[in-house]
């Protein structure tokens, strides 16, 4: 487990990094993620609770972004790509296999206010206008384990 966690907590901070600086982060990390997350949630959990914790993360994740793309095209008047990257879909999905449905949805709210608020207050010192939502949730999700992983609080339960 231990190798799990740390393999973890690397992916995170590279997705965080390479959002901040590029914008852009390697596609193979969105899996890796998702597999730990699930490895981990898995071994917490009992598998009826697991798997139907997935299919209700999963359609929550897929309601979010349909609200996304009819937001982008009937208010924006713009691509759904231009809304949102890849790589923030890519997330989305991926974490969505790390949480029971109810913690998933609040650290999913949360981690969106974060990444609006930490965006908010460093937006003054930045010319690029896009947001590197992924890197940003991926911070906040790494300090939601971390703080799972000091033993403070039970994410799985929730």
């Amino acid at each position: 487990m231990v190798v799990i966690k740390i393999i973890l907590t690397i992916s995170f901070l590279f997705i965080f990094l390479q959002d901040f600086k590029e914008r852009m982060v390697y596609w193979f990390l969105f899996p890796v993620i998702g597999l730990l997350c699930a490895l981990l949630f898995y071994s917490n959990t009992i598998p009826e609770l697991f798997y139907n914790a997935l299919k209700m993360n999963l359609a929550f994740v897929i309601i979010f972004v349909l609200i996304i793309l009819l937001y982008a095209k009937l208010k924006l008047k713009t691509s759904v790509l231009k809304t949102i990257g890849l790589g923030d879909l890519l997330l989305f999905v991926a974490v969505s296999l790390a949480f029971s449905t109810i913690s998933f949805i609040v650290i999913f709210i949360c981690a969106l206010i974060f990444s609006l608020t930490v965006h908010l207050v460093l937006s003054k010192n930045q010319k690029d206008i896009t947001v590197p939502l992924a890197g940003y949730m991926s911070l906040f999700f790494l300090a939601i384990y971390l703080v799972q992983w000091s033993g403070y609080v039970n994410i799985y339960t929730m």
